[in-house]
């Protein structure tokens, strides 16, 4: 089986190094399950990306994710960083300014702005529900927030694909200075068949309007540096509470700088009630990937 080419990107971030990392391996076709899972344990990122050809005329590409011990059927940084690759790699053209990925979540449009350096990608995401709206009596989510000064809105369980638990903090000198309890988190995602804990305040930058944290308990325990998902959820939930912030349903939200990394994620929710979530894309590494099939 010849290489396939193969690239790791930057999602979210300005600057390499900023964002959340992404493996992209393009021309998959040929690929099984059991290859791709273990090309994606042993690139040890959050998610690597697998692009095949359009199943059908009205997608640009078919796209399936995988984490390093499981296959994904929705992610947000996967989603903008593989329309990144697959417009650099020249694969597709985006007709009316959009592309269409066609996976396990079905067929997604993704917005592309600008060109070059300053070209912005953002993904329709999956249509969020409110699960569960929390009240102090969850013993869960009480001792996951335990000792944390939660703000206004209730804590609430919402699922747009992935299913995270959110929850207000008072400040953003509050929420930065935070160390989660992952015995805590692990048992919230287990017991609710979520994520985790997905905390964010109102924020006092001036190139962002909320600040994020998202504490992952389910498969592993760790901080995601930027989630599009996470925060196309939190998106969903402040339109549901008329809590949005920022003008006409636009804002940014800054994530990362508690695990070393400052990326930037650019939220939407439009007329209709669609989560728009994206941001710019660095590539920091293209070759290719030497894999046999199995």
């Amino acid at each position: 089986m010849p290489p396939r080419r193969y690239l790791q990107l930057d999602v979210f971030a300005d600057r390499p190094g900023a964002g959340n990392p992404l493996g992209v391996v393009l021309d998959a076709e040929g690929l099984d399950d059991a290859t791709m899972q273990a090309i994606a344990r042993w690139t040890r990122l959050p998610e690597t990306t697998f692009v095949f050809p359009a199943p059908g005329p009205q997608a640009s590409y078919g796209i399936r994710i995988f984490s390093p011990r499981r296959e994904v059927p929705f992610a947000g940084h996967p989603s903008v960083g593989t329309a990144h690759a697959v417009l650099q790699a020249g694969l597709a053209t985006p007709r009316d300014g959009l592309l269409v990925q066609a996976g396990i979540a079905g067929e997604l449009p993704l917005r592309v702005d600008g060109a070059g350096s300053a070209r912005t990608i953002a993904v329709r995401t999956p249509r969020a529900r409110i699960v569960e709206v929390a009240d102090a009596a969850h013993p869960q989510l009480r001792d996951a927030l335990a000792g944390l000064a939660t703000g206004a809105l209730p804590p609430a369980l919402v699922d747009g694909g992935r299913r995270w638990w959110l929850a207000e903090l008072a400040s953003e000198a509050e929420l930065r200075a935070a160390t989660p309890d992952w015995a805590a988190v692990e048992r919230l995602a287990h017991a609710t068949d979520s994520m985790g804990l997905c905390v964010f305040a109102r924020g006092g930058g001036l190139d962002y309007a909320l600040a994020v944290r998202a504490w992952v308990g389910q498969t592993a325990c760790f901080e995601d540096a930027a989630s599009g998902a996470a925060n196309a959820t939190l998106a969903a939930w402040l339109a549901a509470r008329d809590a949005l912030p920022g003008r006409d349903g636009r804002y940014r939200v800054s994530q990362g700088r508690e695990v070393g990394f400052d990326a930037i994620i650019e939220l939407q929710v439009d007329e209709a009630g669609d989560v728009w979530s994206g941001g710019r894309v660095q590539t920091v590494l293209e070759g290719t990937i030497d894999w046999p099939s199995a």
